[in-house]
């Protein structure tokens, strides 16, 4: 979850409440935010000649937007003391009576195609809320905007720029302006060698450095005001003397666009001389039927049922009380003209993007009643139970651990050779799941056996004493163009012994011991039927006889010549191959560089559900 410092006494005087740190975490864990960490008795950096005031750390939820700054922080405690009322925010023409406009060009759909705007009149910045404003904008770059790769704000003062604006997508070359705090022009290959080195911005400049354009935003006299999402030009940089501020956000996803834009202009309207109003700016996207007015502050209603709040929670409120609660938390909410007695209308600001369901409300309606003060309930509605394959997975687990074999966790990933050719396997290419752009040649692949895993396991333990009794229960995954996802997980058992001699005899036992505990009796080959080639192939049920499993030998390159078997079951009549073990042949120790033999196990565990 982000931390949000805030200067402590200036949060108190924004509340009108003076709080002890137990108060205040109090206040806080009643909100559902924690306070992570009071400054005020540790040491504090000096800086020009200045201690740090105290500050506050707060943990705030991830999806609390609304909460990345302050503004947000006090706004909301004020609403939830029931010190302040939701805002009403507004959308104001301009005194001219004329709209700004962003004309969008076609050419930016090749890197950034979205845009929305806003502007902010007559704002009275201090210090204090300028810095606020720009970590607001470095909070939602980190968090929603996932490091400006899906949003990018630029701010500007609009009294150094002149609209209309345009947005466009153009070569490099072609685009030279001055960046923010630098004084030499520079074209966009010039930015982007200057700025490689930077600990701040070269961590952006991948998203658009292979692009063959770059977005860029200019003013009616082709002025450049930002070069998104990497800087903004120097000639209309913010300054603590700013008044009138023009908000930009470029994206490539159109959800995350309009909530990070209503977070500015929501925030921030608050220091404007008509608190709560921001001016639009009609954003002309006809390519792509993006034209529209931007930034959109109506607010949404949804309807919740009284029954499932009360329901949820054991409570027994009425319509008008659940009401009340619900204005605690910024929503505005009354019963439904439609059904008053059962039903609830909300009315959600645009503050609150992370309302997205009616347990949200719920969510909500919780907090507002106050955690500590809500009934006690046994929950008898529950359908909840271990998933049947989990369930069997464990109970193979538990009876390998009291067998003393150790459990060991791979990872899921490897490389194609461990999977294939380091064990005698031929990749048919309809198998195994490629990984479309591996970083490293140790993971190329989502395994199709569990081996590799347990034999890179041993090589990397070579140095403890022998033996070695090891085993895991996991999913291995093939191909399966039948399933939307292309893909299907296979739950696996597998084993190895490793040792100065063979174990074949151990992963036999092992084997054994599993199966009894499986209820699997041991068939004699005569009641068996003839071997199947392939692991999971099913023959016709045959009622007539009783079910179990058998071996029959099988001669496999992965394995040494004459001493190695296939696993066979019959279950409910169906009979499959359902594995196989057996002593490694040589060259396959010799690839994963084992210098005692081994003997392995493997078997699928789902055929038994």
């Amino acid at each position: 979850m982000p931390t949000i410092s805030v200067d402590k006494y200036d949060l108190f005087e924004a509340l009108g409440q003076k709080y002890t740190t137990e108060e205040f975490e109090d206040l806080c864990f009643e909100f559902g935010i924690e306070l992570d960490e009071d400054t005020e008795n540790e040491e504090r950096p000096i800086v020009d000649g200045v201690q740090e005031p105290p500050q506050l750390k707060i943990e705030i939820p991830a999806n609390r937007y609304d909460m990345l700054c302050f503004e947000g922080i006090a706004l909301m405690l004020n609403i939830f003391r029931g010190k302040q009322p939701t805002p009403n925010f507004k959308l104001v023409q301009p005194a001219s009576g004329n709209l700004e406009t962003i004309t969008v060009l076609e050419d930016t759909t090749q890197v950034r195609p979205l845009v929305a705007c806003a502007i902010l009149r007559n704002i009275k910045f201090t210090q204090k809320s300028y810095d606020s404003f720009i970590a607001l904008q470095d909070k939602l770059h980190q968090n929603l905007a996932r490091n400006r790769t899906l949003v990018a704000i630029g701010t500007h003062d609009l009294d150094t720029i002149k609209g209309p604006f345009t947005y466009e997508a153009r070569p490099p070359k072609d685009i030279s302006f001055v960046p923010l705090n630098q004084t030499k022009v520079m074209n966009g290959e010039e930015l982007m060698e200057f700025y490689g080195k930077d600990r701040h911005l070269g961590r952006y400049l991948h998203i658009i450095k292979d692009k063959p354009v770059y977005p860029v935003i200019y003013d009616a006299n082709r002025v450049v005001c930002s070069l998104p999402p990497i800087i903004n030009g120097d000639h209309s940089k913010i300054k603590l003397s700013s008044t009138n501020v023009f908000i930009e956000c470029t994206a490539t996803d159109k959800t995350k666009l309009e909530i990070v834009i209503n977070m500015m202009v929501t925030m921030f309207s608050t220091y404007a001389a008509e608190p709560f109003t921001v001016e639009p700016v009609k954003v002309i996207s006809d390519h792509n039927g993006q034209t529209r007015i931007t930034p959109n502050l109506s607010s949404r209603t949804d309807t919740v049922e009284v029954e499932y709040l009360n329901g949820c929670l054991g409570l027994s409120e009425s319509p008008e009380s659940i009401s009340k609660l619900l204005s605690k938390m910024a929503l505005s909410a009354k019963p439904s003209e439609a059904d008053p007695k059962n039903l609830i209308e909300v009315t959600i600001p645009p503050t609150r993007a992370d309302i997205l369901q009616r347990c949200d409300i719920m969510e909500d309606l919780g907090i507002a009643y106050g955690f500590n003060r809500l009934p006690r309930m046994t929950v008898t509605k529950t359908v909840g139970k271990p998933l049947g394959l989990n369930k069997l997975a464990d109970i193979v687990r538990l009876e390998c651990g009291m067998a003393g074999w150790l459990e060991v966790m791979p990872l899921i990933l490897c490389s194609h050779d461990e999977n294939f050719a380091w064990l005698n396997r031929k990749d048919d290419g309809k198998t195994a799941v490629r990984l479309a752009n591996p970083k490293t040649a140790e993971y190329q692949i989502v395994r199709t056996s569990l081996l590799p895993g347990l034999l890179k396991t041993i090589r990397e333990n070579k140095g403890h004493s022998v033996p070695f009794r090891i085993f895991e229960t996991s999913d291995v995954v093939f191909q399966d163009p039948t399933l939307e996802r292309r893909a299907r997980n296979v739950r696996h058992f597998a084993a190895a012994w490793y040792g100065k001699t063979s174990g074949f005899e151990e992963v036999h036992g092992l084997l054994d011991r599993v199966m009894a505990m499986l209820r699997q009796a041991f068939l004699a080959h005569e009641e068996g039927l003839p071997a199947a080639k392939d692991v999971g192939r099913e023959t016709e049920p045959d009622p007539t006889k009783r079910d179990g499993y058998w071996l029959d030998p099988i001669d496999e390159p992965t394995f040494f010549p004459g001493r190695a078997a296939a696993v066979y079951a019959r279950i409910d009549g169906k009979t499959a191959r359902i594995g196989e073990f057996g002593i490694l042949h040589p060259t396959v120790l010799e690839n994963f560089e084992l210098k005692y033999p081994v003997s392995t196990l493997e078997i699928n565990l789902q055929v038994f559900l």
